[in-house]
């Protein structure tokens, strides 16, 4: 006969903060796909939006792509140190809230963010444990022919871009894991395997809870 199960304390559910996953690529190489396809896939998971001053693209729905708002409106914002960090991009102002990842991470939400290499820096002085992906295509001819499809360029700022992108691939090294985004589904299944092998690292976990029901 099988020994009935002790009665010990009352299981204590773990807890933890959530976690700030940053994303950086540039233009053209899909990290935005990404990270959409990644809110509607992994549990537990917040995407963030964030707020721009430029005019939305075909198809574009305030509050869900973006937050758009005038210059005036955005630089409010700025004196109100309501960004984590906000920088000009391609000639347009972008920002994330920081009243948002507050409250999500407290909640024990992870967050995912989209973000150029200047809001990553600003983030990673901020946020010290946050965890760096980038994005980057197969080649750079394969970028330049990713601008041109999207057809809501023109050419001089499609040529604009492609050379931003070259000086932002100059500071791949500044992040912890790097994904090439050749197939969408493949470049998914990895994006999501860093953010499910980061979660079970040990520096996330609630130690509290460890030693309340293992080592009392």
């Amino acid at each position: 006969m099988n020994a009935a199960p002790s009665k010990g304390k009352e299981t204590i559910t773990p807890k933890r903060r959530g976690l700030l996953l940053v994303v950086s690529a540039p233009s053209g190489a899909g990290k935005t796909t990404l990270c959409r396809e990644m809110a509607h896939t992994v549990a537990g998971l917040q995407y963030s939006i964030s707020y721009t001053t430029r005019a939305p693209r075909a198809g574009e729905i305030d509050g869900k792509d973006y937050f758009f708002v005038t210059e005036a409106e955005f630089m409010k914002m700025v004196r109100q140190e309501e960004f984590a960090e906000w920088a000009k991009v391609h000639n347009n102002l972008y920002g994330t809230h920081a009243g948002f990842l507050k409250r999500t991470m407290e909640g024990g939400t992870d967050v995912l963010l989209d973000v150029d290499v200047q809001g990553a820096r600003l983030l990673k002085k901020r946020f010290p444990e946050g965890i760096f992906i980038f994005v980057l295509p197969p080649s750079m001819g394969i970028l330049m022919g990713r601008l041109r499809d999207r057809g809501s360029d023109a050419p001089e700022e499609i040529e604009r871009r492609f050379r931003v992108a070259k000086e932002e691939i100059q500071n791949f090294v500044d992040y912890d894991y790097l994904i090439i985004n050749d197939k969408i589904k493949e470049a998914t299944r990895d994006l999501e395997s860093v953010i499910l092998a980061e979660r079970l690292r040990m520096r996330h976990a609630d130690q509290n809870w460890i030693r309340e029901q293992f080592l009392k």
